[in-house]
């Protein structure tokens, strides 16, 4: 099925063109980052509590304030996010602490986040540098020179139900609590896993003992396991999408792959907003320096970059059939539409 976006990229500034543009919006507002972080933090607390008075006294219909309070958390994980670029303080020491913070309570360990989701920004589009901080992502070819387990693996893998449920209840929960991929990568990301392991802890068995563990897990878990699918959802949709940007050295190269491999996800206001304007994710990518607040500024000050990689809420739930990059086509294809190219090849030989 094809899910071309509805806007293709205009060629009136280069990459490289917008770099510089960018630079001017890389300055953080103290004061702003301040209120960003009391009016996530506080109606996030504020739904937490709410959502456990409903539970503690039998107002079960309560529990969609579940929904909320998990928003409100995927927001802090966007300041946290933020935090990791230095771009949210663009003071190192306030944002990096401000990142462990919040780490502790989005269950991800920030230095060791940090080093990974660097490298991602790094190599985000390069067929020769995939493996860390992706979503794995096969070629046509390398799908079918995998065995049969092989390719029922990756079938699996890329299963709605394992990508958006079970995978993301395995990366926050577990995966995340050792430095996965670093495990040889010196003590930084040991000490960021292990200190905010203990600190989990710590603050899981302090509301344990006040509130007590079946309150508890019935309030946390689900606004922790809903946050996380969110959050999987927007990463898969900001680089998943069919005409996304793929190639190998020496073609590859930064600025390219970094605004045409990333979407412009373009939200409902309401969702733009608690998503930390997380979808305007190709400016974002090309200069991840820009704190999100004034990413719809980017957009409005320049109305060229909202047609580039523009995906709208309804086109994105199309995307998830999208699994191999087909070299041929330069895009992301289905399953089904492989299966075809594979006949096709067998065919003319």
């Amino acid at each position: 099925m094809n899910t071309k976006p509805m806007y293709t990229a205009p060629e009136s500034r280069d990459e490289k063109a917008w770099l510089k543009i960018l630079a001017k919006y890389r300055t953080p507002h103290a004061g702003r980052s301040v209120f960003e972080l009391a009016v996530t933090a506080i109606p996030f607390a504020a739904f937490w509590t709410l959502t456990w008075l409903a539970v503690h006294y039998g107002f079960w219909w309560g529990l969609v304030l579940i929904m909320p309070a998990a928003g409100f958390l995927l927001r802090l994980f966007m300041i946290q996010h933020d935090c990791g670029h230095g771009s949210f303080f663009a003071r190192r020491h306030f944002d990096d602490w401000t990142g462990r913070v919040l780490g502790v309570l989005t269950l991800t360990p920030y230095d060791y986040w940090r080093r990974a989701h660097a490298a991602h920004h790094a190599s985000a589009g390069n067929l020769d540098e995939r493996g860390v901080g992706d979503i794995t992502t096969l070629t046509v070819t390398e799908y079918y020179e995998r065995s049969r387990w092989g390719r029922v693996g990756y079938r699996l893998y890329r299963h709605p139900l394992v990508m958006f449920g079970i995978g993301p209840a395995w990366l926050f929960l577990f995966q995340q609590r050792l430095p996965m991929g670093m495990m040889r990568n010196g003590m930084l990301p040991w000490v960021s896993t292990m200190a905010t392991n203990v600190a989990v802890v710590a603050i899981a068995a302090l509301l344990i003992w006040v509130i007590g563990p079946v309150s508890f897990l019935i309030v946390h878990l689900p606004i922790v396991l809903f946050a996380g699918s969110i959050g999987v959802w927007l990463f898969y949709v900001q680089h998943q999408f069919e005409e996304t940007h793929w190639s190998k050295e020496p073609e590859w190269q930064f600025p390219k792959a970094a605004l045409h491999g990333a979407s412009y996800y373009d939200l409902p206001q309401p969702l733009r907003w608690l998503t930390g304007n997380i979808g305007i994710h190709h400016v974002h990518h090309l200069s991840s320096k820009v704190p999100y607040y004034r990413l719809p500024e980017v957009v409005q000050n320049h109305p060229e970059l909202g047609e580039i990689g523009r995906i709208t809420l309804g086109q994105s739930l199309r995307c998830v059939k999208l699994v191999l990059w087909d070299e041929s086509s330069r895009r992301l294809i289905s399953f089904r539409e492989a299966a075809g190219i594979a006949r096709v090849a067998e065919e003319t030989h």
